[in-house]
């Protein structure tokens, strides 16, 4: 009591211990939080390890790696904006050609077995899996333009269509390069059906081939 008499009469002293007071508090709450973020690096070094290298994460790559997985919900909510100023219609899933191929191919897969099943335009990535993360969304955007399914959901045949609209270059070429090197790994056939030269009774002939019977 007589200590705080003391610095009540004298408030330059009284100010000098508040001062020295609020120093040590500033310095304490630093400290504090350069331990916790050095915790914080230090576990998510032993977690991320194989993730960020031998040297593990530094703080840079622990906000990225944050940033990131909140900007999922973010980039949803600005397609949402997006979407919801914007006018949407129905279109044909294929063309006059196209569908014409597809009703032959359905009724020809049907009558040679029906529990196969011929679908249309279908991404690799919906048939297609891989270990390896980056040739997998080399090929996952990449469509088919026909795929015979067996009874058990599983594509075993790939089929192209080349229209006159089918695209020409080296780029397609290229294209075409990696579908089928990957329905190759896969053990999937790659058949292509040539407008103005695959026939009706070569079609019907094709799909004879590569569907299993019912019965055999």
């Amino acid at each position: 009591m007589e200590t705080v008499n003391f610095l009540l009469d004298r408030p330059l002293a009284l100010f000098v211990v508040l001062a020295i007071g609020a120093a040590i508090g500033i310095v304490f709450e630093r400290v504090t939080t350069a331990a916790d973020r050095e915790r914080r690096k230090a576990y998510w070094r032993g977690r991320n390890a194989s993730k960020f290298g031998k040297k593990g994460a530094t703080l840079k790559t622990i906000e990225a790696e944050e940033r990131k997985q909140a900007s999922g919900v973010e980039l949803a909510a600005d397609q949402l904006k997006l979407v919801s100023s914007a006018k949407f219609t129905s279109r044909s899933l294929l063309n006059k050609a196209e569908a014409k191929v597809f009703d032959a191919l359905d009724k020809a897969v049907i009558a040679r077995n029906p529990r196969w099943q011929v679908m249309a335009q279908v991404s690799l990535g919906e048939f297609l899996a891989s270990p390896e993360k980056d040739a997998y969304f080399a090929v996952n955007a990449k469509r088919v333009d026909f795929a015979l399914m067996d009874e058990r959901c599983r594509v075993v045949h790939a089929l192209e269509y080349q229209g006159s609209g089918h695209h020409t270059g080296t780029s397609a070429a290229a294209r075409d390069a990696v579908k089928k090197e990957a329905l190759r790994k896969a053990g999937i056939g790659y058949h292509e059906i040539v407008a103005g030269h695959t026939t009706p009774s070569e079609l019907w002939a094709l799909v004879e081939r590569l569907v299993v019977g019912d019965r055999d």
